[in-house]
């Protein structure tokens, strides 16, 4: 598979020009006090991509995968089947929806069933097997072989990933001087297609995972990819066991080293969103906000004075477990 190149981003952002959601760009600006808050001296921007179609950044690459395919007279008539934790699941079967083609969806037995009721809503097929991404992934395929159906992927395919990649190229546009973005990775679509036009721009681009599902640190460690272990409370989004070669290739054109935060520093920065901010979303878009957070670990990777924009990737999440413990009035 040919690394990523920033003319696959241009050709996505024209694909699906349209058909998804811009991105809005909101500061984090002043606020009172609190334990955890952004450190003076950081200019933070929140992008804030859970406001997308299906509730995540997904959307742009299932509708640039299905588009392309749709372009180039492949997209067959018994439709398309994907294996994902939710999320892409969820963007996929929206694409399949608007295309008119059937989508089948695998997931993990555990899947949060806010995310299965969704899925069931775009009119997916919804199978569940397993515990974790990758059981479902190899029951995916074997669908797709003995049906004919198009296998799309969550993460580890290049168009999937350009399309993550033109959400880089609109929080540029709206925020002029951008030094940095922070996004949290599992497998490493949206890292690989956000790093990719970033580079392009002299963006630096860091990626943040749980410190239990560091699929990305452990390739970069063995320069190659390797599965792990999973076990996180962001698993459902970020629980990937294997990194992508995409993933790895823009790590290495970086030299990126992925910055790790514990649950209890996702947990607290996903509460940090709705207490300061009014925002619900998912732990695997909190744990990217961890990473702007005061931390012994991930502290010194960001620079004072920086315009840093971090990637709010997705809301779909039980709201209930945050208004429970909101530490305001």
């Amino acid at each position: 598979m040919p690394p990523l190149a920033h003319d696959d981003i241009k050709a996505a952002t024209d694909r699906i020009a349209g058909r998804v959601r811009p991105v809005a760009v909101v500061p984090t600006g002043p606020g009172e006090t609190a334990e955890g808050r952004v450190p003076p001296g950081r200019q933070v921007f929140l992008a804030l991509e859970f406001m997308q179609h299906t509730g995540s950044f997904k959307a742009r690459g299932a509708q640039n995968f299905l588009q392309a395919h749709r372009d180039a007279g492949t997209l067959p008539d018994v439709g398309v089947t994907i294996a994902s934790g939710g999320n892409a699941g969820l963007a996929c079967a929206w694409a399949a929806r608007q295309q008119g083609v059937p989508a089948t969806v695998f997931l993990p037995a555990n899947a949060p069933a806010v995310k299965v009721a969704r899925l069931r809503s775009y009119g997916a097929e919804v199978r569940l097997v397993g515990t974790e991404y990758a059981e479902a992934q190899a029951a995916c395929a074997e669908f797709a072989a003995a049906t004919g159906a198009l296998a799309s992927h969550a993460y580890d395919h290049p168009l999937i990933a350009a399309g993550a990649g033109t959400l880089l190229e609109e929080i540029r546009a709206r925020v002029p001087g951008l030094d940095t973005v922070v996004v949290a990775v599992g497998g490493g679509g949206l890292y690989a297609g956000v790093a990719t036009a970033a580079r392009h721009h002299g963006i630096r681009t860091v990626p943040v995972e749980p410190l239990h599902c560091r699929a990305l640190g452990a390739a970069v460690e063995a320069g190659r990819p390797v599965d792990v272990t999973v076990d996180s409370v962001a698993a459902d989004s970020l629980g990937a066991r294997r990194a992508t070669a995409l993933a790895l290739h823009a790590a290495r054109q970086d030299g990126a080293r992925p910055l790790t935060v514990p649950d209890d520093g996702i947990v607290r920065a996903r509460q940090e969103l709705w207490d300061h901010h009014r925002l619900a979303v998912e732990h695997a878009a909190a744990t990217a906000y961890a990473a702007v957070l005061p931390s012994p670990d991930t502290g010194e990777s960001l620079v004072e004075g920086e315009r840093i924009a971090v990637v709010l990737c997705g809301a779909n999440t039980d709201p209930g477990d945050l208004t429970g413990q909101s530490r305001t009035s």
